[in-house]
């Protein structure tokens, strides 16, 4: 016999609970299982709405992408290796560079 991870009266429990506001940090709490399986469970139901994710990029700060095009402008080499540097490394080279 299959072992059941939720029983149908757990899962209208957390679903209920879910839409009632509760957190799923809570709702994981008290059936003893962890966050994610409880989240899962929900996206499973389909009621499940992702928090939106927070972006700490300044709205006036230019993306990595858009600091990589200006470096490809100005130096004499090619940017393709760069992706994986810090926007702080890209910015010094970027002075380095306005500056010669």
């Amino acid at each position: 016999m299959k072992n059941v991870n939720y029983t149908p009266e757990m899962t209208a429990q957390i679903v209920s609970d879910y839409e009632a506001g509760i957190a799923v940090e809570a709702i994981a709490e008290t059936i003893n299982k962890s966050v994610r399986s409880v989240r899962s469970k929900l996206v499973r139901e389909g009621v499940y709405i992702a928090k939106p994710k927070v972006t700490t990029r300044k709205a006036n700060e230019p993306t990595k992408k858009e600091l990589l095009n200006q470096l490809e402008e100005v130096a004499p080499f090619p940017v393709d290796g760069f992706m994986g540097a810090t926007k702080e490394a890209i910015n010094e080279l970027l002075s380095h560079f306005s500056d010669a």
